[in-house]
């Protein structure tokens, strides 16, 4: 019999613990011919919650041992820890990455396995259809983020997909061959390649509870990730600093000229200064974005851990 495991990273998800272990148990038992030769098991990870949650992995654990199994961490490491650590620690035929929240619809676990053991497929993701009920802002970033990374990146990510997927464990082994700190899920997915496919969904709502990510934590999520996988911003702060020094040389050039030729100095000192105040913001930002490469370096150099285990079960 085969195993599939279902990774939960959890952070301060107290009230949603419940409601979707006895949601995802009902997909199971509703769908006794697609799991017949299936044993599921949950690998719940709390990411330094500072709530309930860690209580309630307990309980469940209590009541159902032998499918319930938790990580709990000694503080919060971030979602990309808790993805990382869930993949580790599940020992499963089949991997399934889910959020807590329902948001991921279990009712898809059926097709997504049937897709799987078909043999055609190593991968079955998932993507939302649409942003239906998400503020338009989000959208709006979210669709130019997908639009950029595109772009400027040889990792093709597709737009909408969500982390909720089922995978093999020849796909799961290749992307815990990927050692390094500083991580983004949804281009190592498909860094690593194997044949995916994706179904469709509507967007639903939350099952209880607020999400946790902020606008601005979305935003610096999204910078890791175009910074993990492409040098293009590099390339860019390289093609801007030769820009700036030609154009600084045709400047002396024509200084010179003009001195030679009518011998005055050259007016304009408000002027001036303003494009040196330009020309000294796009040498910063282009320092930042070289800075931030570094600092990725610097943290992958000293070989942290991703996280801390400080209770498991």
């Amino acid at each position: 019999m085969k195993t599939m495991s279902l990774i939960v990273p959890c952070y301060n998800e107290e009230p949603t613990i419940e409601i979707f272990y006895n949601t995802v148990e009902k997909v199971f038992s509703d769908h006794p011919d697609e799991f017949k030769d299936i044993h599921h098991e949950y690998m719940f990870i709390n990411d330094g919650s500072s709530d309930g949650t860690l209580a309630e992995f307990r309980k469940l654990n209590a009541a159902h041992p032998d499918i319930v199994h938790y990580v709990s961490f000694s503080r919060n490491f971030g979602k990309e820890s808790g993805l990382a650590a869930g993949l580790q620690h599940a020992k499963g035929d089949y991997i399934a990455v889910m959020d807590v929240d329902l948001q991921d619809p279990p009712e898809l676990l059926p097709k997504m396995l049937t897709t799987l053991e078909s043999g055609d497929y190593d991968c079955v993701g998932t993507m939302r259809e649409d942003r239906k009920g998400e503020p338009v802002i989000r959208s709006f970033f979210s669709r130019s983020f997908y639009s950029v990374i595109n772009h400027i990146s040889k990792v093709q990510i597709i737009p909408n997909a969500r982390d909720y997927r089922l995978m093999t464990r020849q796909m799961v082994d290749a992307i815990l061959a990927m050692p390094e700190y500083n991580r983004f899920s949804k281009g190592i997915f498909n860094w690593v390649g194997f044949r995916t496919t994706y179904l469709k969904f509507e967007n639903a709502p939350r099952s209880a509870g607020e999400t946790h990510w902020s606008f601005w934590q979305l935003f610096n999520y999204s910078i890791e990730g175009i910074v993990d996988f492409s040098d293009v911003p590099l390339k860019i702060a390289t093609f801007i600093g030769g820009l700036f020094a030609f154009l600084a040389v045709v400047g002396i050039i024509i200084v010179i000229i003009r001195k030679l030729m009518f011998g005055n100095s050259v007016g304009g000192w408000a002027s001036m200064v303003t494009l040196m105040m330009f020309i000294g913001g796009i040498q910063l930002f282009c320092l930042g974005i070289i800075g931030n490469y570094i600092g990725k370096i610097y943290l992958e150099t000293k070989h942290r851990p991703l996280y801390i285990v400080q209770e498991e079960k």
